[in-house]
């Protein structure tokens, strides 16, 4: 079988505006020529005839270059792979076996209107199906796609996958720290998992454009967060509330702040998992781990028992309501400054202190009380159910008074000799 060369040529030559380029290639013994479309489009005049691909140099070079040549590539590579492919095993190379392999390998790439977001909605479903995602991960990735679908419907951004390149990235930064006053923790997280998606859509053939691995992410900030001392959580407990769904909430709270638990994991409780004067829990994230036991004291047993172990739980959204209404009724209503780090501006907001408190108040707290007293992070970590000591250390909050002990406890012991002043 004599070797078939393959070449590009444009449907529409002589034209002012962008035509589809085609590949094409002519097989001798069926005196047939085949031709298919690459789905991609190019100026004449962008367009190298003597080579027949584009041009490569000059102020003609299409802006998209380096996509289109990618994709011409992967047709002439595909193409050689399946003629290869029949000479070694002896089969018959038609028109007809090219045509369906063409097909099964690139009409994969998927066209139309709204494919983007159609992708996306099959990229959720497959990694639910699963069993990839806990239910805090199927909410965030919900939350990218309002992100996308707001910032798509307010910018007039067409997001389709050729256009998700530097151009993108510079918008959708914008829009996201300036339209959606996001942190830069918050963008940095986002980005993180839009780009999980774009690899999926890449492996998937919805899309064949690599520029989103660019993409960078801005450094991690730092962000003064609040965490609550053994006197707040006694001034908590101590105090009378007139409503009976403020006790409630501040009791759920407390417990949290004792067990170090996330407040998704509380609805987990129940007196079958209590043992031994600890709770055996098997998470929902990280199904595969042997079940976290988390030590009870005095305080958290005691809440348990005030409830007959079912602690009284509300929405996560109504919970942080009412726990602000809490810290305010029991007078944590004076100044506090909150910083935010927004790329590179550090912005600063006065506020009550109550309004700061939230749900994950609550595990912070945890966290930072253990290791002011010097219990090792590997410890915590197996009651928090921390896998990754970095991140535990995220929640651990330096405050003045512990930057204090610490220099007391280190230098306070030197006693410097007496010398006589002259």
């Amino acid at each position: 079988m004599s070797t078939i060369n393959s070449t590009f040529f444009l449907k529409k030559p002589k034209s002012d505006n962008e035509t589809l380029i085609l590949f094409s290639c002519y097989f001798k013994y069926e005196e047939k020529k085949f031709v298919y479309s690459t789905g991609e489009k190019i100026k004449p005049s962008a367009w190298d005839f003597k080579n027949r691909q584009p041009l490569a140099h000059g102020p003609k070079k299409d802006k998209d270059y380096n996509s289109i040549r990618k994709q011409l590539n992967r047709y002439s590579d595909k193409f050689a792979e399946i003629q290869s492919r029949s000479k070694m095993y002896g089969e018959e190379f038609t028109s007809q076996l090219l045509r369906e392999e063409f097909d099964k390998e690139f009409k994969k790439a998927k066209s139309g209107k709204n494919i983007f977001f159609k992708a996306y909605e099959k990229f959720m479903q497959d990694n639910q199906k699963q069993q990839k995602w806990s239910p805090n991960t199927i909410k965030r990735y919900n939350n990218i796609k309002g992100i996308l679908k707001d910032f798509e419907a307010d910018t007039g951004f067409n997001l389709h996958f050729k256009a998700i390149n530097k151009r993108f990235h510079i918008e959708f930064t914008d829009y996201c720290m300036n339209k959606k006053k996001h942190a830069t923790n918050t963008y940095r997280r986002n980005l993180g998992l839009f780009k999980t998606f774009m690899f999926y859509a890449l492996d998937n053939g919805y899309t064949y454009q690599d520029d989103f691995r660019k993409f960078k992410k801005m450094k991690e900030a730092f962000t003064e967060k609040i965490a609550l001392k053994a006197e707040d959580l006694t001034k908590l407990m101590a105090h009378d509330f007139d409503l009976p769904r403020l006790e409630r909430a501040r009791d759920v709270f407390v417990f949290a702040c004792t067990t170090g638990m996330r407040y998704g994991e509380l609805k987990l409780i129940g007196k079958h998992n209590v043992i031994d004067g600890a709770i055996l829990l098997k998470e929902e994230k990280g199904v595969n781990k042997k079940p976290r036991e988390i030590p009870l004291n005095n305080l958290s047993e005691m809440i348990l028992r005030k409830y007959d172990y079912q602690l009284p739980l509300i929405a996560n959204q109504k919970q942080n309501e009412y726990i602000k209404d809490v810290f305010e009724d029991a007078g944590y209503d004076f100044e506090s400054e909150r910083v935010i780090v927004k790329g590179k501006t550090v912005l600063r907001e006065k506020m009550p202190f109550y309004r700061r408190i939230s749900t994950h108040t609550a595990r912070r707290t945890f966290i930072t009380m253990m290791k002011r007293q010097k219990v090792s992070d590997k410890l915590i970590a197996s009651i928090s159910g921390h896998s990754d000591i970095k991140t535990l250390n995220t929640y651990y909050q330096v405050d003045h008074e512990a930057k204090k002990e610490a220099v007391s406890e280190v230098f306070n012991n030197i006693v410097p000799p007496l010398r006589k002043v002259n």
